[in-house]
């Protein structure tokens, strides 16, 4: 008789006893494990999404704060010397939850203001910014992630700023920056919801659009005629001409827009700011290209 079936009476083996009785012989390499863990993946023992944050996890934990931050160009950030009623406009346009504050430089952090702590703007007749800023958490450049990651549990907060080795700013790091790399992309209030809102006007005549978007939808919303020979999607069209995976701020321009990467994380890119170029922007940019090929 066979003992591949459990025998009458004895109970069926559990989930975490099946994945176990894959580890015939304990994996050397990380490789020797994803590919102990893919062939889980084909027997159903795991799903894709189960596979997909476990390789996340295990890549967090070689990578550090420089591979992730939004470097020091990108950030958004107040400064203490503009009054509230002139960074107010751009706290709402940016949609971000906190800033860190400025003095005399992005080299000069002085603290990080919540968004809902302007609150008290409207309410307080002496409102003072520097009275309601959070502390800044400093961080190296060759902070691990895992590392990271632990520290803004235990502490509670939700953003670092990272410096390099002579103390200046060179970007900054959130913990949904560090999550999303092991469970994907994190939808906020500000995401979609529906597939046929791959495409969203927003503020000063840009578009949100879902790196999903596929390049035929794309063209027939704005009326153009990208090509979709080396891609389907417009996530796909930006990965394919930078020639490797996006990262958050990168911008590069096709046609007549400026793709902006808002959402990315080590596997992909998920959602795009898309600004449509003036004629006098793409005059200029024409002149450059034909200058450079001069």
């Amino acid at each position: 008789m066979s003992d591949d079936h459990p025998k009458r009476g004895s109970k069926p083996k559990s989930f975490f006893q099946r994945f176990s009785a894959l580890f015939d012989s304990e994996p050397e390499t990380q490789e020797q494990l994803l590919e102990i863990l893919h062939g889980a993946r084909e027997r159903g023992l795991i799903d894709d999404d189960a596979l997909s944050m476990i390789e996340g996890a295990l890549q967090v934990a070689s990578l550090k704060a420089r591979d992730l931050m939004v470097p020091r160009a990108q950030m958004d950030v107040v400064d203490i010397a503009q009054s509230p009623e002139e960074f107010i406009p751009f706290v709402m346009e940016t949609n971000h939850s906190r800033f860190p504050v400025v003095e005399e430089g992005r080299d000069h952090v002085i603290g990080i203001l919540l968004a809902k702590d302007l609150l008290h703007y409207y309410t307080e007749k002496d409102f003072d910014v520097r009275d309601n800023l959070r502390p800044a958490v400093f961080i190296p450049e060759s902070k691990p992630l895992n590392v990271l990651l632990r520290e803004f549990r235990e502490s509670r907060n939700h953003m670092a700023i990272v410096v390099d080795e002579y103390g200046g700013v060179s970007g900054l790091i959130t913990i949904e920056d560090v999550l999303e790399q092991i469970v994907g992309d994190i939808e906020d209030e500000h995401d979609y919801d529906e597939d046929e809102d791959n495409i969203i006007a927003d503020r000063g005549g840009r578009f949100r659009v879902r790196a999903l978007t596929e390049i035929e939808q794309f063209n027939e919303f704005f009326n153009v005629a990208l090509s979709d020979e080396d891609a389907d999607t417009i996530g796909g069209l930006v990965t394919s001409t930078l020639s490797r995976m996006p990262r958050r701020g990168d911008k590069i321009v096709l046609d007549s827009f400026e793709f902006e990467v808002l959402r990315a994380d080590a596997r992909q890119v998920h959602v795009l700011m898309v600004r449509p170029l003036t004629k006098e922007e793409l005059e200029l940019l024409q002149a450059k290209e034909d200058k450079e090929d001069n």
